[in-house]
């Protein structure tokens, strides 16, 4: 009997055993699939992430092309508009430079004359010498008035009407002061001007007048000769013209060949 109690407990153990052992591996069956449930679930949920981003990425790139291209078109018709604007007139434009005065320009001269007697060696500050860049200044700038004079503003209309004269009209000895433009030191002489009318005449002291117009400016004999001449013809629209120029030159006396008898 003993035996037979023996033999039940052990089955009984064993079949217990067997059954925690199934119940332990199904268990362990069932934590693994669902980690494996979880793994696979946060595996979708990153990828489904991943592509969200490229999706916004992708949305801002195609954004950003966007703006830029409308950037260049913006910049483009700007310029189309600037382009079609008409330029303000200088006249009333707010930011017009203002006009040079003479005293401005003095005062430039002047400190650039200062810097020319140092460079030769001078001391513009010693009492000889305070007030010689301005007075140079205001000299050099007497020396070339011509170039804000033209011929009409020396003749002031005195152009008259004479079909009965026919002989040539002849001013002689006219003292000529100019600047050679090469060195900018000067040349003196006298001009003679002759003409013959054609139907109108012009003041005699006009002819002095013009010939002072161009002698006012940097210049070479040769041109200033030809300028009187096309000034006259210009002005009276003569049968014929003379101009006869002759003068002496610093820049072959007190330089260069030193001749002081040359004339041209």
């Amino acid at each position: 009997m003993e035996e037979e109690v023996a033999s039940v407990s052990s089955s009984t153990v064993a079949a217990v055993s067997s059954v925690s052992s199934s119940s332990d591996d199904s268990s362990r069956s069932s934590t693994e699939k669902a980690r494996g449930k979880t793994r696979s679930a946060a595996t979708k949920k990153e990828r489904k992430e991943k592509r969200r981003r490229e999706r916004r990425e992708r949305k801002e790139r195609k954004r950003r092309k966007r703006a830029g291209g409308d950037d260049v078109a913006s910049s483009a018709a700007d310029g189309k508009e600037k382009e079609k604007r008409p330029a303000a007139s200088p006249a009333v434009a707010e930011s017009s430079p203002r006009a040079e005065t003479e005293e401005d320009k003095v005062a430039k001269m002047a400190s650039a004359c200062r810097t020319i007697l140092q460079c030769i060696g001078e001391d513009p500050d010693r009492e000889g010498l305070l007030k010689t860049p301005e007075r140079w200044a205001k000299a050099l700038l007497f020396f070339t008035k011509g170039y804000a004079q033209t011929c009409a503003d020396v003749t002031n209309g005195a152009v008259f009407t004479e079909d009965a004269h026919k002989e040539m009209v002849v001013v002689r000895n006219i003292d000529i002061h100019s600047l050679c433009e090469h060195h900018m030191v000067p040349f003196t002489g006298r001009v003679h001007i002759g003409y013959i009318p054609n139907g109108q005449i012009v003041g005699l002291s006009k002819l002095a007048r013009i010939a002072e117009v161009y002698a006012r400016r940097l210049q070479v004999q040769e041109r200033l000769t030809s300028q009187i001449a096309d000034a006259i013809v210009e002005a009276i629209q003569p049968l014929g013209v003379a101009v006869v120029m002759e003068c002496s030159h610093m820049c072959m006396v007190m330089r260069g060949v030193q001749k002081n008898s040359a004339s041209t």
